[in-house]
């Protein structure tokens, strides 16, 4: 668990660990200069590790403790840390070397706004004037015309990452459907997501051992992809050693989902005639956000992580819930109106392992811990094409006469485009199975890891289930007391 994928994870941790390990020891006191202290105990000097200067790189540290241990204010999660803000080049299009002065002058007069001029018989392209509508660079026969964006912007799907007037990023909440996609990319971390550690720390902390309360930790089935150095019941057990309750596979929450999507399927695709699911929280914002004429086609089953919330809270009345996993979207869902209170907090994949660091845990030494025995079906929820496999195996073992036809969106740009096809009614199916970040959610933003192996170890986490019926990966929790409809806000 000691490599990192980039310096921003590591700092991410680094931070993350330091409060953690405070907290547990006992040392987090608060004060005027904790912050400063966290910060100089990180970046120690005498040289920088990371930026131009220790004095830059601490201030900044202490930007990251601030929000650490005191969260922004209201339900906005994804948010820019301007000190951390690179300012990266603004020019879009710029004219490279390899401009030959052609006498074609393609670039020129494909131009709608006449911002490119010849000077010295090169293209020059005037910035004030340019609209960055690409067509120089889609003419150019030489290819010399570059086309430069932060990443940040490159990595929104929905264009929500702007600048402002000090050219500093900043999130159009109006578009943010927070897949947290701007966070993975910056390569300058300047792009947070809000941060609910304090509050899980506190939660865990003020349960008195869980004699007041019982801290529940609902764990997203993509675990199995993030901790390859160490069996998936050992990080179980890691978090109960942390101090919850209990620990619950969100699997089975997952098979909780595909039987009540099996029946909704069943009941409304006659009329509806296209469905989607609304497992992941990033594509249901996105269909609110930019069709809201067509939110009745969006299932109204609860995601799994409501659902295993509902389904703990339904047996035991003190149950309070923290969810474990790779999505920054489950942050904003999880204080939606219709769903608000089910889960008290989100917790990431990438924090998880902090708070494990933080108190010192050998999770390779602990003894492994079950955490419910969900279905294989209930498992492969956290990768793209899961949902639509296990809709279709409830079908079929229920008899469920009725052609499920699934389109796989893998990565919200499918999900915009499947969305795209299905409001010209040029849909190739009838059930859209949304997923915002590209190989489900083995790949989210907050993953501790981005690549094709987790798909691989989610597979494999799967085949060791018990049973491949999601019927019998909910026994113990008696469905009636369970509600598994959500209303959406469709304004």
């Amino acid at each position: 668990m000691k490599n990192f994928e980039s310096n921003v994870q590591y700092i991410k941790y680094l931070v993350n660990k330091e409060v953690a390990n405070r907290f547990f020891h006992g040392t987090l006191v608060p004060g005027p200069f904790l912050e400063r202290d966290i910060a100089e105990a990180i970046i120690p000097g005498p040289k920088a590790m990371f930026r131009c200067c220790i004095y830059k790189e601490r201030h900044i540290i202490e930007d990251r403790v601030h929000l650490v241990l005191e969260p922004t204010k209201g339900d906005v999660v994804i948010n820019v840390l301007d000190s951390a803000c690179d300012e990266c080049p603004l020019d879009r299009f710029v004219v490279s070397d390899s401009c030959r002065g052609c006498l074609g002058h393609k670039c020129q007069e494909n131009c709608p706004r006449g911002a490119i001029s010849i000077v010295n018989h090169r293209a020059y392209i005037n910035q004030e004037l340019c609209i960055e509508c690409g067509r120089c660079k889609a003419v150019c026969p030489f290819g010399a015309i570059s086309e430069v964006m932060r990443p940040c912007m490159r990595s929104c799907p929905v264009g929500a990452v702007k600048m402002d007037e000090n050219r500093k990023a900043m999130i159009d909440h109006e578009k943010c459907i927070s897949c947290g996609a701007c966070v993975h990319q910056c390569p300058f971390g300047a792009i947070v997501d809000k941060s609910f550690v304090m509050n899980v720390l506190n939660l865990l902390r003020d349960s008195f051992n869980n004699t007041t309360y019982h801290v529940y930790a609902a764990v997203a089935p993509a675990v199995a992809s993030q901790f390859g150095d160490v069996k998936v019941g050992q990080v179980f057990a890691g978090i109960k050693e942390l101090g919850f309750y209990d620990v619950v596979e969100a699997a089975i929450g997952g098979d909780m989902v595909a039987i009540a999507e099996t029946e909704e399927f069943a009941e409304t695709i006659e009329e509806k005639k296209w469905k989607t699911t609304s497992c992941c929280p990033a594509f249901v914002d996105y269909v609110r956000k930019n069709h809201p004429n067509l939110m009745d086609h969006v299932s109204t089953t609860v995601s799994p992580m409501i659902a295993i919330g509902r389904a703990i809270k339904a047996k035991d009345p003190l149950a309070r819930i923290v969810f474990i996993g790779p999505c920054t979207a489950k942050k904003v869902e999880i204080k939606q109106p219709d769903v608000q209170g089910v889960i008290d907090y989100v917790l990431t994949f990438e924090e998880l392992r902090a708070m494990f660091d933080g108190k010192d845990l050998d999770l390779a030494n602990l003894a492994e811990l079950n955490a419910g025995d969900p279905s294989s079906y209930g498992r492969i929820f956290a990768r793209t094409g899961g949902v639509a496999e296990s809709v279709r195996r409830v079908a079929k073992l229920e008899g469920v006469n009725v052609e499920i036809n699934p389109v796989r969106c893998d990565g919200i740009d499918e999900c915009i485009k499947a969305m795209k096809l299905a409001s010209f009614g040029r849909l190739d199916g009838n059930l859209i199975e949304g997923m915002a970040c590209k190989g489900g959610c083995t790949n989210g933003a907050a993953s501790i890891f981005h690549d094709a192996r987790g798909i691989q170890r989610v597979n494999t986490f799967s085949r060791e289930a018990l049973t491949d019926d999601p019927t019998e990966g909910i026994r113990g929790y008696n469905m009636e007391e369970v509600n598994m409809e959500r209303e959406f806000d469709k304004e």
